[in-house]
């Protein structure tokens, strides 16, 4: 095919230039018309991400007191763009939060809870995240000598059989549920015992840990909780390492199909954060008093610090 000649598509432009001289009015129409359009794409784009960028996630009390999130989130944020507002309560209020659709992620620490969310259709599919473990703490004078028990189902046999007062959180916390896991596997009537030497906080961990201080009795808490926990008095870790107090954190996004409002765009964008190299790095580099707290395990993960 043959070139158009050079000066035909000179004499086109020249042609249309001066057709816009003669109508002025024309091109300044034209020019408000496209800074109209540009000032409408530009409020459109702010107004959803005012909307839409941020998402809520329903979480537990460690989360929140030991200071990971206030740590790793921001990280999120730079990279995404995305806010990230936590609702930090016991697991089974989070649950009760998520299944209500009053937010678009669940990251809690109790995976039997977890399943039964996902499996209800409640949630999509829940991912190991990470993991620290349970300890049992109690006062240093140690009367039911629970830090020469053999393993935690003996630990806590000698606390019911020395009637030494328990706080239990008392709240369907996942702290709570997996006490309360240890409980059955040993005779002990804990209807007729609540109030005596059993006692029941109904409420987080800092909270039950600051009642235990104050009357010098045991209970079971999340490990990072107790390392930020700031009012120890005469307690003291008493019982650790057996490893069925593993404390195993999943993350799982709100069903959208249910409720749909959820942001599943964002909030996919946080769980793909949250297990990928870049999230999991960020978790196992988080730190209290210079000692690591949580232990990224995320499937596919592969440990790069």
């Amino acid at each position: 095919m043959v070139e158009p000649p050079r000066v035909k598509t000179t004499r086109t432009i020249e042609g249309t230039t001066a057709k816009m001289r003669l109508f002025p009015g024309f091109l300044l129409k034209f020019k408000r018309s496209l800074a109209i359009v540009a000032v409408s794409l530009l409020l459109s784009v702010t107004n959803a991400f005012a909307t839409n960028g941020f998402i809520v996630v329903a979480s537990t009390t460690s989360t929140v007191n030991s200071g990971l999130f206030k740590n790793i989130l921001p990280k999120f944020t730079k990279t995404t763009g995305i806010s990230v507002r936590v609702l930090g309560v016991g697991t089974g209020q989070a649950i009760k939060v998520a299944e209500r659709g009053d937010a678009d992620i669940l990251f809690v620490h109790h995976k039997i809870s977890e399943v039964a969310f996902v499996k209800n259709a409640f949630g999509v599919k829940r991912y190991d995240v990470m993991y620290n473990d349970f300890i049992v703490v109690g006062p240093q004078e140690d009367p039911a000598d629970v830090q020469n028990a053999k393993n935690v189902v003996e630990a806590y046999k000698k606390i019911a059989a020395a009637k030494s007062i328990f706080v239990s959180r008392g709240d369907e916390s996942g702290t709570h549920k997996k006490s309360l896991e240890f409980w059955r596997t040993i005779p002990v009537d804990l209807v007729n015992s609540s109030g005596k030497w059993y006692r029941e906080a109904g409420s987080g961990m800092g909270a039950t840990l600051n009642l235990t201080s104050s009357i010098n009795g045991y209970t079971l808490t999340d490990r990072s909780t107790w390392m930020a926990f700031q009012n120890k008095g005469s307690l003291v870790v008493l019982f650790e390492g057996d490893p069925s107090m593993r404390n195993q954190y999943g993350i799982t996004m709100v069903n959208p199909a249910r409720h749909k409002h959820v942001k599943a765009p964002l909030a996919s964008a946080f769980i793909g954060w949250v297990i990928s190299n870049d999230g999991q790095a960020a978790i196992n580099s988080f730190r209290i008093s210079g000692k690591q707290t949580f232990f990224a395990n995320a499937a596919g993960y592969k440990k790069i610090n």
